[in-house]
């Protein structure tokens, strides 16, 4: 038995990791900053230890697992050395874990969360399933043969995984503070390809992706003729969407998911492709689809009154975009109201075109103040410049909250990788005081 203890267990990965391992029947403990976040929830659940940040925190005999966060200059870790504890970096640990198991690694710059849920709960209807997702939401199974998990390519983290499996949604200019451009993302993934040991399943509408070179098959899906797994005759209501499977040109079966958006049906056709490729029979598949609940913060829907309220991480104008669509299929008749907290300086400075163009496919638009990150406090840009290219966009501060209620029976999308959730806080103390005093 190890006992294992996270420096900055509150991070999502790392909180799901050590919910998995506590699952299995290892002992776990961590540390962090006293801050609450949404990812300690399932940690409190389980009853596991929560620690301040302290060298003291470290005993001998533990292993130390590491968040990417936390220099070697951390206390923690400088104590880790001096008593002579095992330290491994999250990724690295992560990379040898996953090899007890049929490894599937989902990546992609958008999608990733959502693809990670919708897999593990289909696959963990036909054999026992671990799973790690990115929303800090993480499950272990004594007897898993399967273990799903998201991989990052931020920093080339995910290059520290040789999965058996690699689902590879998209490829697309992502985290301008670390890579260069287009080609230098494309260049991660190529480079995750070449590590892959059983097949790739990648979608093939993606021009990035058409291209990619692996040592094992390379199955492609999508919405063109050309794809070896295609979704066609595709109807959507305002229950969700409905659509066929083709394998290569020939009648696969009919499916429908509880869910918006041409992108959520090319991530269930990722799945579905995988699960075809595992002989997985097309009737678990059809149910366990139907079944599925989301994962937290993507299009998580409040109902207060007439008033919808979604949260959803779209912090990139591609997923904007999709969370627009996702509204609009399923509330065509309603106003769709964009409230968006940009994240970080350099993405908003290198996206600020691209980001008034989605927000502009809303009703209306409402602009938070940009969130920095550890690495980037202040930036040379504001939110003024973004409001400029906006023709209906306004700024909103939490005590102007109340400006939002001029949108009546509105759906409102909350949206952004910050804190954009104290906006939505405080705009349902607002309708929530409304209705007890009507």
């Amino acid at each position: 038995m190890t006992f294992y203890h996270f420096t900055g267990i509150k991070g999502s990965g790392m909180s799901a990791l050590a919910q998995i391992l506590f699952d299995s029947g290892e002992q776990v403990q961590g540390s962090d900053y006293e801050t609450h976040y949404f990812t300690e929830k399932p940690l409190i659940e389980r009853n596991i230890t929560i620690l301040p940040f302290s060298a003291d925190n470290i005993k001998e005999g533990m292993t130390v697992i590491a968040g990417n966060a936390f220099p070697d200059e951390h206390p923690e870790l400088v104590r880790a050395k001096e008593l002579g504890v095992e330290v491994i970096r999250y990724h690295k640990f992560l990379g040898d874990y996953i090899n007890r198991y049929t490894s599937i690694a989902i990546t992609g710059a958008h999608g990733k969360t959502s693809t990670t849920g919708l897999m593990s709960h289909v696959i963990a209807g036909f054999m026992p399933t671990s799973f790690l997702i990115g929303d800090g939401t993480g499950s272990g199974k004594e007897d898993a043969s399967f273990f799903v998990m998201e991989a990052c390519e931020y920093r080339r983290h995910f290059l520290a995984y040789h999965p058996d499996y690699a689902v590879m949604l998209n490829v697309d200019f992502d985290h301008p503070d670390y890579f260069a451009g287009i080609d230098d993302v494309y260049s991660a993934f190529q480079e995750l390809a070449l590590q892959v040991n059983k097949a790739i399943i990648a979608c093939g509408d993606d021009e990035h992706l058409q291209k990619i070179q692996a040592n094992v098959p390379v199955v492609y899906y999508g919405f063109a003729a050309h794809n070896d797994f295609a979704a066609r005759n595709i109807e959507k209501t305002t229950e969700g969407t409905t659509f066929e499977v083709y394998v290569r040109n020939e009648y696969y079966d009919k499916f429908f998911i509880p869910l918006y958006g041409d992108h959520t049906v090319l991530n269930a056709l990722a799945v579905i492709s995988l699960c075809h490729y595992e002989g997985i029979p097309a009737q678990l598949i059809q149910e366990r689809l139907r079944t599925y609940g989301g994962v937290k913060r993507r299009f998580t829907e409040t109902k207060i009154g007439n008033s919808v309220l979604v949260d959803d991480y779209a912090h990139h104008p591609t997923e904007i975009r999709a969370t627009i669509q996702s509204a609009r299929q399923k509330y065509p008749d309603r106003e769709i109201v964009a409230v968006f907290q940009p994240h970080t300086f350099s993405r908003t400075a290198a996206f600020l075109k691209d980001f008034a163009d989605s927000l502009s496919k809303a009703d209306s638009v409402y602009l938070c103040d940009i969130f920095g990150s550890a690495r980037e406090q202040k930036g040379a840009l504001s939110i003024e410049d973004l409001q400029a290219l906006i023709s209906n966009g306004k700024i909103l501060q939490t005590d102007k909250i109340e400006q939002l209620k001029e949108h009546h029976d509105a759906v409102f999308l909350f949206m952004g990788a910050g804190d954009v959730h104290k906006y939505q806080d405080a705009f349902e103390n607002v309708l929530k005081t409304n209705e007890e005093t009507a």
